[in-house]
Order: C-alpha cells, then structure tokens, then sequence
C-alpha cells in the first residue's frame, strides 16, 4: 500500500534524554511502512546508536513531506516557524502533559501512525505573525515569525510602557501598561488567556490583542479580521526599556519611537491530527471543565 507521506523528519525536544525511546519506536514503525527517516541534527546528537541519516531542519523541510515532533507545544512552535515556508505538515507526538498542539500519546504510536500513512488523518490549517520592527533612527528592521503570539513587554524595569495602536492605519488608543500580546487564535489558549483573552476556534482567520496589566480598567481584549495590520509605536520615554518576544523563543529588543509591525504570514502551518480529533476534549482537558453532569 502507499504511503501517504514517504520521506519524514523527526525532531525531539531539545536536551531531552527521556525523548529517545519514543524516537526509536517512531523510527521502527516507520521504516516498516517503508519510509525514509531523518533524524534532526540536535536529536541525532544523543541517539548515534540509531544510525539514522540526519540533518538540520532548514534541510529537513526541503527533503521532508511531513514532520514529527517529540515533546511538548514549545517543540512544535520552534518546527512550525522552521519549517512552514516549505508547506511542510507537522504531527505532535506528546511526551508528558497534555498538549494543545501536540495529541498523539506514545502509547497510540503504533495505531495512529499507521492510520496516518494510510491517509486516515485530519489536517488544520494554522496562521502564523510576522512581525516587523522599524527602527525610529531608520535602522534595518527585525523580523520574527510566531504561531502562538507576539509579545510586546517591558524589560527588567519596573515601569509601565507607553504605546500608541493603530490598526489598519486607524488611531485606537494610548496606552500604559506592562505590554500587549498579539495573539492567533492558536495562541488564544496560551499567554493571552491568562491575560484575560477569550479562547477562539484554532482555525479562524482572526487576531486578538490583549493588554498585560493595563493602567486602566476600560481596555479589553480587541477580536480583529486575521488580514488587518496592526501598528504599534513605542512612545517617547526616558525610562522605556522593552522587547518584543514571538512566542516566548525569539526575542527582539526596542526602545522609544521604534515602530511594530504585526500581520497575518503568507504561508499558513499545515497541522496533522489523528482521525475525530476533539479540540474541546483537549480544553476540558488542560483548563479542568467540568463533563457531563
């Protein structure tokens, strides 16, 4: 029989040891479907004994038709920005809690790989952030990609930051706060929760932008079209000192007049799940919902 997916790359949590069983049970069933395996370099670095071609992930996503990563949400989110330009399918294997993202256990390796290659799978398509930083001197500007969220936040003070939002080139406020996250609605169930976000369908083509610690009570949470363009000035202040994080991995610094940018990517994460994959068992799940009564 044929395979769905023939050439596929597997990447593990970094410096994790405890990855390398599942790793190996992977690989085992895999190379009985008759796949080719590649192992990234950082995984292959702990597992010499496997003997498994292996290369970077730049590489594997020019080689690879799918993806598997071997730990937690924070491994997926690092594949997901590598791997995305190149419309690369991701599957999370999930080692230890339960995951938004990552839903398939080590003990149902075998059953849903299987089911997988047979073509019996779910596919999600995931937008991403970009977020540009247009320096206030007319410096290059810095680039970051999120699937989760881009942070803007105060830095190792303890002082609020200024900022002035637009969004699609309309003013909307002013505001002093601790920083604001731009969040997908992949993101909605991480940081921005527990800022106060609502959660929305992982799928829909929208953003949220929610305040940290606003120095007012009548912000709230904004639910914007997924196409806008949001605008964000860093106001003049002696004493801002901030950063901009996507997805809590990629930090970029700014200070006082520095502009970011923040729209929807080009290219959308293609996300595989097992077949009657259940967002809202996972939400009961990992946020302690009640079941049925």
């Amino acid at each position: 029989m044929d395979n769905a997916f023939n050439c596929i790359g597997l990447i593990g949590k970094y410096g994790d040891p405890g990855v390398a069983s599942t790793v190996v049970d992977l690989s085992r069933i895999l190379q009985e479907r008759g796949c080719e395996v590649i192992l990234e370099d950082q995984t292959a670095e702990s597992m010499a004994d496997l003997q498994l071609p292996s290369a970077s992930q730049a590489d594997i996503a020019t080689r690879c038709d799918l993806a598997i990563t071997v730990g937690g949400d924070g491994t997926l989110l690092n594949a997901a920005r590598n791997l995305v330009d190149n419309d690369v399918p991701l599957l999370g294997v999930n080692l230890g809690r339960l995951g938004f993202l990552v839903d398939v256990s080590p003990e149902e390796i075998h059953k849903r790989m299987n089911e997988i290659l047979d073509g019996k799978f779910e596919e999600e398509h995931r937008i991403l952030l970009t977020t540009t930083i247009q320096r206030h001197d007319g410096g290059a500007s810095s680039i970051g990609d999120a699937l989760n969220d881009t942070v803007i936040h105060k830095w190792e003070v303890a002082r609020m930051i200024e900022t002035e939002t637009y969004i699609n080139g309309k003013f909307v406020n002013n505001m002093r706060s601790d920083g604001l996250i731009i969040s997908t609605p992949t993101g909605s169930t991480a940081y921005a929760l527990s800022a106060g976000g609502p959660i929305l369908e992982p799928d829909m083509q929208a953003m949220i932008i929610v305040p940290i610690c606003p120095h007012t009570m009548s912000y709230r949470p904004i639910v914007i079209d997924g196409d806008s363009e949001i605008e964000i000035y860093v106001k003049e202040n002696p004493h801002s000192h901030a950063q901009v994080t996507c997805d809590g991995q990629i930090n970029l610094g700014v200070v006082s007049g520095d502009k970011v940018q923040v729209r929807k990517k080009d290219k959308f994460l293609r996300l595989i799940h097992p077949l009657k994959h259940d967002h809202y068992h996972i939400l009961r799940e990992k946020l302690h919902w009640g079941g049925h009564s």
